[in-house]
C-alpha cells in the first residue's frame, strides 16, 4: 500500500516537474521569440488568405530594420490590442506618393523609385503623399482595393512592428517558410 502511495506521489511530482519545465521553456519563446498569428480578412490576397495560421518571427527586427517589400505583423496604431499584416512600402525619411495607383518613392538621398510590385494582381486607384519621419514606415495590403492601411490610418511607428511571418502552418497545402516574400 505504501509502495502504491509513493508511486502516485512520484507520478504527481513528475507531472509537476514536466509542467514547470514546459512553462519555463514555452512562455519565454512565446513572449520574445515567436508567436502565432491568424490572418483575418482579405487585405493581403493573393499571398495570405483569411484563416492562414502563421508563426511570426519576433527576433528579426531586433537585429535590423524592416526592408521595403517585406511583410510585417504589427499593432494597429489606433488600437494596440489589434494586430494586422501588411507589406512595407516606404521607409523612414522617405516620401511616398500615390497617383492613379502608381506608387513612387523619393528616398532620403532624393532618388526616385517607381515601385514595381509583381504581387499586385489588380489595378487600384489611390491618391496622396506621405512624408515619413525617422521611425515611421508606410505599409499597404497586397489587395489594395480591399485594405485598410497607411493610406487610411497613417504612418506606422517602428515600435509597433512585432515581426515578420516565419512559417505558414495552415492550411497544410500552403505550408512554407517565409510566406509572402517579395518575388523581385
Amino acid at each position: 500500500m505504501k509502495e502504491k502511495k509513493n508511486s502516485i506521489l512520484k507520478d504527481i511530482w513528475d507531472i509537476i516537474k514536466f509542467t514547470i519545465t514546459v512553462l519555463i521553456v514555452i512562455i519565454p519563446i512565446r513572449m520574445f521569440v515567436a508567436q502565432p498569428f491568424i490572418v483575418s480578412g482579405q487585405s493581403m490576397l493573393p499571398n495570405f488568405h483569411n484563416g492562414d495560421y502563421l508563426i511570426v518571427n519576433e527576433l528579426v527586427y531586433r537585429k535590423r530594420n524592416p526592408q521595403r517589400g517585406e511583410v510585417v505583423v504589427f499593432r494597429l496604431p489606433s488600437n494596440h490590442h489589434r494586430f494586422l499584416i501588411k507589406r512595407v512600402i516606404g521607409l523612414p525619411g522617405e516620401t511616398v506618393s500615390i497617383q492613379n495607383g502608381e506608387v513612387t518613392i523619393t528616398t532620403k538621398e532624393g532618388k526616385t523609385i517607381h515601385l514595381k510590385e509583381p504581387y499586385i494582381r489588380e489595378p487600384f486607384t489611390s491618391f496622396g503623399e506621405w512624408k515619413l519621419g525617422d521611425d515611421e514606415y508606410f505599409v499597404m495590403g497586397d489587395n489594395r482595393n480591399n485594405s485598410s492601411d497607411s493610406r487610411v490610418w497613417g504612418v506606422l511607428k517602428r515600435g509597433l512592428i512585432v515581426g515578420t511571418p516565419l512559417i505558414r502552418l495552415f492550411p497544410i497545402q500552403d505550408f512554407g517558410l517565409h510566406p509572402g516574400e517579395k518575388t523581385s
